[in-house]
């Protein structure tokens, strides 16, 4: 069997990720019996996977806009020198934020983040241009999505 040295995966465990992305729900005995393996087999890869890291946990994909979260930034952010960690930390515990992202260029980092409504991202924007060692915060607003997976909402 071939495997990817980086995290020692085979085919199976391709297959098992695969299948866990369209339905986390998938029982044991549904990977085994999509696979062609034994439902052991099934359980005890996907319980490595888990113990690798891997699979870092199980979750749904939720519609952000039939939730109330219309607004989609993309918000590009230039910090003082030596203390883009420390900002990145400090934006990250937003529960708005969804994604934090070190970026080449103009810009040291860019976030994705979710919005109710134009007034909660101004907030938001007020908040992080406040923030120490921020130098300048630029926010793009998506009007469309095309493709979105797997976004964590701040729901309360």
């Amino acid at each position: 069997m071939k495997t990817n040295s980086v995290e020692n995966t085979d085919g199976v465990d391709l297959r098992i990720i695969s299948l866990l992305q369209e339905d986390s729900r998938l029982s044991f005995k549904k990977i085994a019996n999509r696979l062609g393996i034994s439902v052991g087999m099934a359980f005890n890869r996907v319980k490595n996977l888990e113990k690798k890291g891997v699979l870092k946990g199980y979750t749904v994909i939720l519609d952000s806009v039939k939730l109330g979260y219309n607004l989609t930034a993309i918000i590009q952010i230039q910090a003082e020198g030596g203390h883009l960690t420390e900002v990145e930390r400090e934006i990250s515990k937003s529960a708005n934020v969804i994604a934090v992202y070190d970026t080449a260029g103009s810009f040291d980092a860019a976030l994705v983040s979710k919005f109710k409504d134009g007034v909660d991202l101004t907030a938001f924007i007020d908040h992080l241009r406040a923030m120490p060692h921020v130098k300048q915060a630029t926010t793009i607003v998506a009007f469309n999505t095309i493709k979105e997976d797997c976004v964590k909402l701040p729901i309360t």
